[in-house]
């Protein structure tokens, strides 16, 4: 695997700009890797899955150093709003989940005293504090369903109301019919014509876009 330095230089310029989250999602990605015997974890294209449970500035380092994307299934977003995240290798089935301690923001200052600015201390300090101090690492089990895994799509069925294909069962089953999760349990958006649409004005309650 290449050195921190590289691929933390790679990380800034795909994610836009240096920050803490940049350093602790190379570190953590870097020794996430190698827990589960995958030094060169690029070489393992779809053997490797990274489940994070935040989506914040690590997420983007950790695509950098893994290689996993959404596109491919190999990177999966939990939504737990923890810093976190879990190594899997698909072939002998280790699985490493890390996540970053509360401890470290006070232990910033031990690590760069010299640095005023918190944020600017958290990223100096992140790059050199022991990862014993930084993270919490633990050996986990993972089941992973099949329609989960990278590859092409394990079913594709047809919404019973709105008409649209759903694929890697994620449908589901209400009334007897078979259903997309927007129609069965309410979507995340609202059509414009819709009076709950956010963009409002005071004239007729809707503004539309363009």
């Amino acid at each position: 695997m290449k050195k921190f330095e590289e691929l933390l230089e790679e990380a800034v310029s795909f994610h836009g700009g240096l920050c803490a989250g940049q350093v602790i999602g190379v570190r953590m990605a870097i020794l996430g890797c190698k827990l589960i015997g995958m030094d060169e974890p690029k070489n393992h294209r779809k053997k490797l899955m990274v489940f994070v449970e935040i989506d914040r500035c690590a997420c983007d380092a950790i695509q950098v150093v893994t290689g996993c994307r959404l596109g491919n299934r190999t990177l999966k977003w939990i939504d737990y709003g923890i810093m976190a995240a879990t190594f899997v290798n698909l072939n002998t089935k280790k699985a490493m989940r890390i996540e970053v301690t509360e401890k470290s923001r006070n232990l910033a200052k031990r690590y760069a005293p010299f640095i005023k600015d918190k944020y600017q201390q958290q990223l100096e300090a992140y790059k050199i504090m022991p990862q014993g101090e930084l993270f919490k690492i633990e050996e986990v089990n993972m089941i992973i369903p099949l329609e989960d895994k990278p590859g092409r799509p394990t079913s594709r069925v047809c919404c019973e109301i709105c008409g649209a294909y759903v694929n890697d069962r994620r449908e589901v089953n209400k009334n007897k019919k078979v259903l997309c999760r927007g129609c069965a349990n309410g979507r995340y958006y609202h059509k414009a014509e819709d009076d709950r649409c956010i963009f409002k004005n005071a004239e007729n309650g809707i503004k539309k876009l363009g």
